[in-house]
């Protein structure tokens, strides 16, 4: 059965809105130590409606010469937003991120509210354990054979 994300999302969450400047952005994700801020609707705040990565900064406002301080979020943030439900199970969860071609996914709860986020090196870590576990398989089976057969 599949694993459920619930275990393994991260619940505090750095965001924004879409008028924050990609220099205030830049600071958050700095105090915050991530690469991205869910961009939530400055209305509702608990409903997310982008993403904004520190990638995006990099290509679309510095790169391209733009002022940080004067440019929004708003303006380049990823529309539309692909999100995942704290229930979604592990294939589920990477499926969603293979065909939007993202790296994170906001997780909301069953009214679209913000409760978390989940990020590839997330659900890394949690596959990581049973692979390891898998590769060792092998050698646990012929210790096994050994002590069983001597």
């Amino acid at each position: 059965m599949d694993k459920k994300i619930g275990s393994a999302y991260v619940k505090a969450v750095a965001t924004a809105t879409g008028e924050t400047t990609i220099a205030e952005a830049a600071e958050l994700m700095r105090e915050h130590h991530v690469g991205a801020l869910v961009v939530v609707d400055g209305a509702n705040p608990a409903v997310p409606v982008g993403m904004v990565t520190d990638r995006d900064i990099a290509i679309e406002v510095v790169a391209a010469g733009l002022d940080p301080r004067t440019v929004k979020v708003g303006e380049i943030v990823q529309r539309p937003i692909t999100t995942v439900t704290e229930d979604a199970g592990w294939a589920e969860t990477v499926r969603l991120m293979s065909i939007n071609g993202v790296r994170r996914l906001p997780v909301v709860d069953a009214g679209g509210g913000l409760i978390g986020i989940v990020s590839f090196d997330d659900i890394l870590l949690q596959l990581a354990g049973p692979l390891v576990a898998m590769a060792d398989l092998a050698g646990r089976e012929r210790h096994f054979e050994a002590r069983t057969r001597a």
